[in-house]
């Protein structure tokens, strides 16, 4: 009797004690602490580091997807009708990117490097070949000469060469070309002609001309060292902190990482920013909502409404208007200024986020946020890239220019020439390893939920060796006492 009665008190003291110790864990948040704590420590770039070679060459495959808009009425539309397109696409690539050339600062905060991209081509997943599958769409290099003519006085001169150019090699408006030759550059007959007498207008023209095996320009990253929340943001390219194509210093802005990795422990309140040279600007993202991805419980950022809306409705934009209060609709960025001067207007792909009246001024044009939008799903504890996709489109900007009969009837346009999905996903491998690492930590961050589960549990023992006793008690109380009439 006293060794159960010990055994059940044990119980009693146990419990309290497991589940106070579990209370006051959850408290001081010391496991959560540690696992943080360890989470920061490791997400340094530092050399022979898991982290610094995932850095150096990202495990998840991505993917470079081309759309082309081919236009099916070039004549009506020279005439002042809308333009008809049919999406023709994806044209799939293999992009690899590696960092290259990597120096770090002495003091180990800073690391430079280059990422020169090489894009393979990926037959299986592409609907036709781009050497052969023809589209027709807007004529760059031309509307590019004229728009030279309308805004430069030394340009005007060569309007006679131009005209004469245009109709002895029977070039116009519209080109028709292989897929190969709008990505990856041809030699055209009208800058070639205007590069003999001005050597610095290229002879060639390509949307990826000098983009295969190259690199944009040496960045200069953060290490993290001194704070994790730092992990890899870029704060130099090209050796310089900011940039000059935009009208005020916010728009100038140098913000954020290179969109490949985020710093650890992110959560639903943060925005997060990236730096993008093919947007020839920052632009950041915030929380959407959570999904799973392979198994990984991922935080989705997007781009929010706001990041393309115009300067009457975000007017932290208003340095995006050039020249200087010359705004665009919403969705819609001038980088003109960042690609020499040709009159390319970027967007979301099919318009997505942008103003009605651009979408209703193209037919065939379809937008939606599934196949339209731009992405991030990250792994909230780690900062790991799990999913994502960079959505743009590549538009032209058309309309009469004085002096050129081909443009007299035509309407003022954002002419879209094509779209890129640039898309990753992380692989098998390492989702596996990732969701491993995940669930160490959920362990090692639950070790209070555990103890608390151990002490409820001796509890519930201990309530049932109670009753027991109790009742054990009382029968023996019966017997003691007995029957109170007795019969002889």
């Amino acid at each position: 009797m006293a060794a159960a009665r010990w055994v059940m008190y044990s119980c009693g003291a146990l419990s309290l004690l497991l589940l106070v110790v579990s209370i006051a864990l959850l408290v001081a948040h010391t496991f959560m602490d540690a696992v943080e704590k360890e989470v920061k420590q490791a997400v340094v770039l530092k050399n022979g580091t898991d982290v610094f070679k995932e850095w150096i060459d990202p495990s998840p495959p991505i993917y470079m997807q081309f759309y082309f808009f081919n236009v099916t009425n070039p004549l009506e539309v020279l005439d002042g009708e809308k333009p008809v397109v049919d999406e023709i696409g994806p044209y799939t690539y293999r992009e690899y990117r590696p960092k290259e050339d990597i120096e770090f600062l002495e003091n180990a905060t800073e690391v430079s490097a280059v990422s020169p991209k090489t894009y393979i081509f990926e037959p299986e997943k592409s609907v036709g070949n781009p050497g052969t599958d023809f589209i027709r769409t807007i004529n760059i290099p031309v509307v590019t000469l004229l728009e030279m003519t309308r805004n430069s006085d030394y340009f005007k001169y060569i309007k006679p060469i131009m005209n004469a150019a245009m109709k002895t090699y029977n070039e116009g408006m519209f080109v028709t070309r292989p897929v190969h030759e709008l990505l990856w550059g041809y030699k055209d007959p009208i800058l070639s002609m205007v590069h003999t007498l001005m050597p610095n207008i290229n002879d060639t023209f390509g949307l990826f001309d000098n983009m295969n095996t190259t690199s944009d320009g040496t960045y200069m990253f953060l290490t993290g060292l001194n704070d994790y929340m730092d992990f890899t943001k870029i704060v130099e390219w090209k050796g310089k902190s900011n940039l000059t194509w935009w009208t005020t210093s916010a728009c100038n802005m140098i913000n954020g990482t290179d969109g490949t990795t985020f710093h650890p422990l992110i959560n639903k309140d943060e925005t997060l920013y990236l730096f993008s040279t093919d947007l020839c600007r920052s632009l950041y993202a915030t929380y959407e909502t959570s999904k799973s991805v392979k198994n990984i419980d991922v935080f989705r950022f997007v781009p929010p409404a706001k990041v393309y809306a115009n300067a009457t409705v975000n007017p932290d934009n208003a340095g995006f208007c050039v020249p200087e209060g010359n705004c665009l609709p919403a969705g819609l960025l001038n980088v003109s200024r960042c690609k020499q001067g040709a009159p390319i207007i970027l967007s979301p792909p099919h318009f997505y986020q942008t103003d009605e009246s651009v979408i209703k001024s193209i037919i065939g044009i379809n937008p939606n946020k599934q196949d339209h939008e731009t992405f991030l799903d990250i792994d909230p504890l780690t900062g790991l890239l799990v999913q994502a996709a960079k959505r743009m489109q590549v538009n032209v900007y058309v309309r009469k220019i004085a002096g050129f009969d081909i443009t007299q009837n035509i309407q003022t346009l954002f002419f879209p020439v094509m779209y890129i999905n640039e898309s990753a996903l992380i692989d098998d491998k390492t989702a596996e390893s990732l969701r491993s690492t995940l669930y160490k930590a959920r362990l090692v961050a639950n070790i209070p939920f555990i103890i608390m589960a151990f002490g409820i549990i001796i509890g519930i023992v201990f309530l049932i060796l109670v009753c027991r006793q109790g009742r054990k008690r009382e029968e023996g109380t019966e017997e003691e006492t007995g029957p109170l009439i007795r019969t002889s």
